[in-house]
């Protein structure tokens, strides 16, 4: 098990309060088996905390407009938002009652977002306060993780509070 913290190696419960007091995270899922054994093996290092926001973000990126950063070339249509609205809103709540099962979470917010997955990780976060956002990494190295990007990447170097990512294996 590997977890990198960026809060000058503290734990999360030591870096994100001053003891007694209770965190607001922010979990991320994409509703893979390995997102969900990430959170898993990460939700025990956790302080006790007083809100638990479960969130998934529906891409609407389009694969062919992407570049090496994971940022699109071009925005996204307005339609994306809409149709993610409609279907995605099906597919988003099955990826978060899954992963709330899965964990055995009670009294987690829900929420699903349309978007850029690192971007939007990123303006939840900052949106509810979160003392800490906990992500998994699927551990994709070299060319391939240069070319394609990566969300948990974008979230470390941009968010706005310590960030807890839970490697593969």
């Amino acid at each position: 098990m590997r977890l990198e913290v960026n809060c000058d190696g503290l734990g999360v419960a030591d870096c994100c309060n001053d003891g007694d007091m209770e965190i607001n995270v922010l979990l991320c899922t994409d509703g893979s088996e390995l997102a969900i054994a990430a959170l898993r093996d990460a939700l025990p290092v956790l302080a006790p905390t007083a809100r638990m926001v479960l969130l998934t973000v529906e891409s609407v990126v389009d694969p062919d407009h992407q570049t090496g950063t994971g940022f699109t070339i071009s925005p996204g249509s307005p339609h994306d938002e809409a149709q993610i609205a409609t279907s995605g809103d099906r597919a988003a709540k099955k990826i978060l009652d899954d992963t709330m099962a899965a964990l055995g979470l009670v009294g987690a917010e829900l929420m699903a977002k349309p978007g850029t997955p690192g971007e939007m990780i990123c303006e939840v976060a900052a949106a509810m306060n979160a003392d800490v956002i906990v992500i998994g990494t699927n551990g994709r190295r070299g060319f391939r993780r240069a070319f394609v990007g990566s969300t948990s990447d974008h979230v470390v170097r941009h968010a706005v509070c310590p960030v807890l990512v839970q490697g593969a294996g």
